[in-house]
């Protein structure tokens, strides 16, 4: 398994539409970074927001998630609160090929400031809008900017296909278009 450089990702986006909307350079001027880097690409968050509250005491179970657990917030901007959580979307819309997997990792600007972006890999055939998941391990009010970068995504390519993709096994968050929440 190799990772793959900007000149692949630059392929694998604008042939097969891996990624949509594509930067082909990296956007770094007066926002926070996005678009292609030398080995990844750095995906930008969009302005859809659910950010968790404890004001409806609702508890955090993935088997009968409750909604009332969160707000939803559009906008340009938006303050998580101290040690807490929210989750968002990408701006970009993925299609992973059949021979890669992608890790994320979070981007150092938001790890300087104590927030830490967890997203699972992309799998084989997995394709949809990312729902981002960030947390603000700090104990004040943390700012994070919408349609700017958040995290990276780092391709893996494998010596051979995978017997069963994602999109065979008909996974859950298929094609999930919005913030997804937790499903069984």
């Amino acid at each position: 398994m190799a990772i793959k450089s900007d000149r692949w990702i630059r392929e694998q986006a604008t042939k097969n539409q891996m990624i949509h909307p594509f930067s082909e350079k990296q956007v770094k001027e007066g926002v926070i970074s996005y678009g292609l880097s030398s080995y990844g690409y750095d995906l930008r968050v969009s302005d859809e927001f659910k950010i968790f509250t404890n004001v409806n005491s609702a508890i955090i179970d993935p088997k009968n998630f409750d909604e009332r657990s969160f707000v939803t917030v559009q906008a340009e901007s938006v303050i998580v609160p101290p040690n807490s959580f929210a989750l968002a979307r990408s701006v970009e819309y993925f299609k992973i090929p059949r021979d890669v997997l992608t890790i994320c990792v979070g981007k150092s600007t938001y790890a300087r400031c104590g927030i830490i972006v967890n997203v699972t890999p992309f799998e084989p055939e997995w394709e949809g809008y990312v729902t981002l998941e960030i947390s603000n391990t700090t104990p004040l009010p943390a700012r994070v900017y919408a349609n700017e970068g958040l995290c990276q995504i780092l391709f893996f390519q494998s010596d051979e296909v995978c017997e069963i993709s994602y999109a065979d096994r008909r996974g859950k968050y298929q094609k999930q278009q919005g913030i997804v929440l937790p499903k069984l």
